[in-house]
């Protein structure tokens, strides 16, 4: 047991753990403390659903807007009551590793964000095993490409992902846009409860859709990219906020604080800030709440930019 808490130099954390308590540590549900493990993701859906129907139901609106040819490349669109052609987007990717989850039920910040004069962007991507990683981190990079497109004029445009969509907002981060032609007036990212460095999600059974190779894994983690080169362009002026839940697990907390880190040594603008009372999931079912921390940090960060 010493040999395992003990670490050799420079061998990474993860690495001590057993194969049942890598499984514990990314399996998110089993450390939030307000209900059973057995009914947290339902009750997430359930949540953004109801936030979902509402939204559409009380929001100007353009569903399921093309931004590429697959199938899955649509994004839905909530407008201010004010019509506008400068304003600043707020562009949000939903978790569920990769696997699960879809626009239809994470529209949980419209209302509050569009009260304020944000036009907000729920945007999909084709989840495992019809995506691979690779697609995926393609796909949320051109559905960018495409709102700067078709709103040159935009005050802004902030990505926000949760989990999965973390790590897929992380990717973005490092895009190189001279490969797409346009370079987005990208103004800020806000990080929720992400995953960063992928390799330890390998022997889970998280993989079982993914069908992640090493090579997979190594080539779509920003903390690796970042590690290996890390500086960027943008660095000095996109500010990136990471946050993790109080009840995330020790492993999100781990590769949370580790990235920000990362990204301070690569010149970024980066803050960390772990959320009092929430967990993987009520971090952003909240986000339905005007008064809720992390609603209020987001108006914050997008008015203060602006």
């Amino acid at each position: 047991m010493a040999l395992r808490c003990a670490l050799s130099a420079g061998e990474a954390p993860w690495k001590t753990l057993s194969a049942e308590e890598l499984e514990k540590h990314y399996s998110p549900s089993r450390w939030v403390v307000r209900m059973k493990a057995e009914d947290v993701v339902r009750t997430f859906v359930q949540i953004g659903s109801r936030a979902t129907q509402k939204a559409r139901a009380t929001r100007r609106n353009q569903l399921d807007v093309p931004y590429g040819d697959g199938e899955g490349e649509k994004m839905d669109i909530y407008f201010p009551d004010e019509d506008s052609k400068a304003f600043p987007l707020f562009v949000f990717f939903h978790g569920g590793y990769w696997q699960s989850g879809s626009k239809d039920d994470s529209a949980f910040m419209v209302n509050p964000l569009t009260a304020q004069g944000v036009v907000v962007v729920i945007a999909a991507y084709d989840i495992a095993p019809k995506g691979t990683l690779d697609q995926m981190v393609d796909q949320v990079t051109r559905s960018v490409v495409f709102l700067q497109r078709r709103y040159p004029s935009n005050e802004g445009i902030y990505l926000c992902g949760h989990s999965a969509g973390a790590h897929l907002a992380a990717m973005v981060l490092l895009a190189n846009w001279t490969q797409h032609g346009v370079t987005p007036n990208l103004q800020g990212f806000l990080l929720v409860s992400g995953i960063y460095h992928l390799e330890p999600l390998i022997s889970t059974s998280q993989n079982a859709s993914l069908h992640m190779t090493l090579e997979d894994a190594q080539r779509n983690s920003p903390q690796r990219r970042l590690e290996v080169a890390p500086a960027r362009p943008m660095a000095p002026a996109c500010p990136v906020l990471v946050f993790v839940g109080q009840h995330d697990s020790p492993e999100f907390h781990r590769q949370s604080r580790e990235f920000y880190e990362t990204l301070l040594r690569g010149g970024y603008k980066a803050s960390f800030q772990q959320l009092h009372g929430v967990d993987h999931f009520d971090i952003i079912e909240n986000l339905a709440q005007e008064d809720d921390a992390l609603t209020q940090i987001i108006l914050k960060t997008i008015f203060q930019m602006l």
